[in-house]
């Protein structure tokens, strides 16, 4: 397996190997699925209100990496004096409207007005779980915004554009392509998934997986994926990783081409090299299948072998070596 840049067939992208991500039979067979789901797919009572203290911000991280999560995928990462933040969604569904669809389970624990100065936003595919339109155009808009590089997938600056995000400030990167933040290099990498804001329009825009490579410290943000052979050559090209985070949640047998789960993330973060920490991400937030909603994070905690890494909500906390951060929020 050679990691190359991606290719389309017509306008459509392509993923680095064969790939299902269903159609209308899956649909079907969901369909029957959840109407005869009991799972707890939502909590039963509110969480939270979880707080960020935006002062923590005024200190530098003494460890050089320091990582918010805010939950699902959406994270602040302050590596070697930069920071980035990771497909920001304050957006209170993951829809294309607003009065229906997957609604968070607890409100964002910072203002976007609180943020401090970001210095790059990633936004590592279209999909609503990842890329927030009404979040868009309100950090589009914020002075602690206004000198952030945009780094995204081929094809997905026009809708930066349509929110509001200045043109000259959007890099659109494909798979094996780079850029510099400062001393971080940011470098787009292949995953196994899709694109589309829609039921039409899917694979028009490319999707990808990132690494921030920083002097002192190196993160891999695995964005969507389905597991594949290709991670044993990132981890080996690009790693080791002081933190891989790894989706874990929004996942079932029929579409694990697409979503690895949380033993497919422990299987995929041994197969980057397994060093360093695992942060779980892309659950505990909106309820995007079909099994309970602790489900993903349980299990993941019961997988020996693997160095968690999983604060509160909104909680900055250092990424420290060897140390694992095991909140137990969620219950």
């Amino acid at each position: 397996m050679i990691l190359k840049a991606a290719v389309r067939v017509g306008k459509l992208y392509q993923n680095p190997v064969p790939t299902s991500v269903g159609g209308a039979s899956t649909l079907l067979k969901v369909l029957a699925l959840y109407i005869s789901n009991k799972a707890e797919r939502t909590p039963k009572r509110q969480l939270g209100p979880f707080h960020t203290d935006p002062r923590v911000y005024e200190t530098p991280p003494a460890s050089g990496l320091r990582v918010t999560w805010f939950g699902h995928s959406s994270s602040l990462v302050e590596i070697d004096g930069v920071r980035i933040l990771l497909d920001p969604v304050w957006d209170q569904r993951a829809s294309f409207v607003e009065w229906a669809g997957p609604k968070r389970f607890f409100a964002p624990t910072l203002p976007l007005d609180r943020l401090p100065r970001i210095d790059a936003v990633v936004i590592s595919h279209d999909h609503y779980d990842h890329l927030g339109e009404n979040t868009i155009r309100r950090l589009a808009g914020l002075p602690s915004m206004s000198e952030a590089q945009w780094i995204t997938s081929l094809g997905v600056g026009k809708l930066l554009i349509g929110c509001g995000v200045n043109a000259e400030h959007i890099h659109e990167l494909n798979w094996t392509e780079d850029l510099s933040v400062g001393p971080l290099r940011i470098t787009a990498l292949p995953a196994r998934h899709f694109s589309g804001r829609g039921l039409f329009g899917r694979f028009q825009t490319l999707w990808a997986s990132f690494v921030l490579a920083g002097p002192k410290h190196r993160v891999y943000y695995g964005a969507d994926s389905g597991e594949w052979d290709g991670f044993a050559e990132i981890g080996r090209d690009y790693g080791p990783f002081d933190l891989t985070m790894l989706e874990i949640g929004a996942f079932d047998p029929l579409w694990a081409d697409i979503h690895m789960g949380p033993d497919g993330a422990a299987r995929t973060f041994q197969s980057l090299g397994g060093k360093g920490l695992m942060m779980p991400i892309h659950w505990g937030l909106f309820d995007l299948a079909l099994h309970a909603w602790r489900q993903p994070i349980e299990r993941i905690f019961s997988i020996d072998g693997v160095k968690v890494f999983s604060p509160e909500p909104g909680m900055p906390t250092e990424v420290c070596p060897g140390v694992e951060v095991r909140s137990k929020w969620w219950r």
